[in-house]
């Protein structure tokens, strides 16, 4: 594992002495691995002054590893840095049980639910509430994707209603089951038809 050139992109700086990344932008963080995974433990305090040097900018990292959360935190973290977002994903029933009561226990002041690959019908009824910001449901992409039903993702939107906790529906996946009827979605077509169910709430 190694780390890519845009690790430091936080901080880099242009001629001129500014950021490159703009005051208010919304930074996506290791998007295509995991913040907490064991290899990252080296190089965690690095990227943690980064982001409390950038206070500006809000920090959005999601992670199946909230069972690591505590490796490497700051000293200074408390209850949780301002700009930072942790969002746990939890795929199954198993994995929302095992995933959610460490989420909502940890000091950490911004937290969501990311539902996605969602691969079953999940209860969420006894975790949800003001402490979850908002919960992201999504299918699964790719050649090899796993199926998404509908009715998966109608009983979370419930759920939420009955909590009153934000909900986004945010994409189909590849295999999308509705009304009994499998429907195969190219990708550039999974956000469209989510945005197009109408089943958002803020």
């Amino acid at each position: 594992m190694e780390k890519t050139l845009s690790f430091d992109l936080p901080v880099k700086k242009r001629r001129d002495g500014e950021y490159k990344i703009p005051s208010g932008e919304d930074i996506y963080t290791c998007f295509s691995s995991d913040f907490f995974l064991e290899d990252a433990d080296p190089w965690r305090p690095e990227a943690w002054a980064m982001i409390k040097e950038r206070h500006d900018c809000k920090f959005l990292i999601i992670t199946k590893r909230i069972h690591r959360f505590t490796v490497g935190l700051p000293e200074d973290w408390c209850e949780g840095y301002e700009n930072v977002t942790i969002c746990s994903t939890v795929e199954n029933q198993d994995r929302a049980d095992f995933r959610l009561p460490i989420l909502r226990e940890a000091p950490i002041k911004h937290k969501m639910i990311i539902c996605e690959p969602l691969l079953e019908k999940i209860n969420l009824i006894d975790y949800l509430g003001d402490w979850v910001e908002e919960v992201v449901v999504g299918g699964e992409s790719g050649n090899e994707a796993r199926i998404c039903d509908f009715e998966w993702v109608m009983d979370i939107q419930k759920q939420c209603l009955q909590k009153d906790v934000p909900f986004h529906f945010k994409q189909t996946g590849a295999r999308f089951v509705k009304d009994g009827h499998l429907y195969r979605i190219s990708r550039m077509l999974q956000h469209q038809q989510a945005v197009k169910a109408g089943i958002d709430y803020k």
